[in-house]
């Protein structure tokens, strides 16, 4: 086997131990939902674990604003076919911390409209305030039918993230899922 050729093959060895350990820390995030439908909303908590990394703490302490975009759809599924789509809503987080004051400036957005935005000084609240989100109004019970069964798919992506340009997918993401019978009241 010539120089190169070995060269090769150790590069395409690193390569696919790399793109392994890549796929590993994707499993290590998950989103966890818990849906309920109540009056006339489906109201959806969900948490990012294990998103707010070290490296995504010094890239925010740095100065760049970090971004959580949410992306929420209620489906049923169909047999057979490909699964419904209800609705769909899109919840962001953004945090920029300001290194002249040492305070972090929270913005959270629904559907492209900002809902609240502060300023604090502690990373713990900043932290459970971008990945904990608890009892969303995300959706109408209108358009749902009565015992039947229905999902909340949630697909998470932050910004920056940890990937090289090149590649044509998105490692940095997660999904979750979780059922539930709309029981009107």
């Amino acid at each position: 086997m010539t120089r190169e050729r070995r060269r090769g093959w150790w590069l395409a060895r690193v390569a696919l131990v790399w793109l392994a350990c890549g796929a590993a820390s994707l499993s290590a995030q998950s989103v966890r939902i818990t849906p309920l439908a109540r009056g006339e909303h489906v109201l959806v908590t969900f948490e990012l674990s294990d998103a707010y990394t070290d490296q995504l703490r010094a890239a925010i302490e740095s100065g760049l604003t970090a971004t959580f975009t949410y992306d929420v759809e209620l489906r049923r599924a169909t047999p057979l076919w490909v699964d419904r789509t209800i609705d769909v809503a899109r919840v962001a987080a953004s945090v920029t911390f300001d290194n002249l004051t040492r305070r972090y400036q929270v913005s959270i957005t629904r559907d492209g409209r900002v809902e609240e935005s502060w300023v604090t000084e502690d990373e713990g609240a900043v932290r459970r305030a971008v990945t904990v989100f608890s009892r969303l109004p995300l959706f109408s019970t209108r358009k749902l039918e009565p015992n039947a069964e229905y999902y909340i798919r949630v697909k998470a992506r932050t910004r920056p993230h940890n990937v090289l340009f090149f590649l044509p997918w998105d490692r940095d993401g997660a999904l979750g899922s979780a059922t539930f019978t709309f029981l009107p009241q």
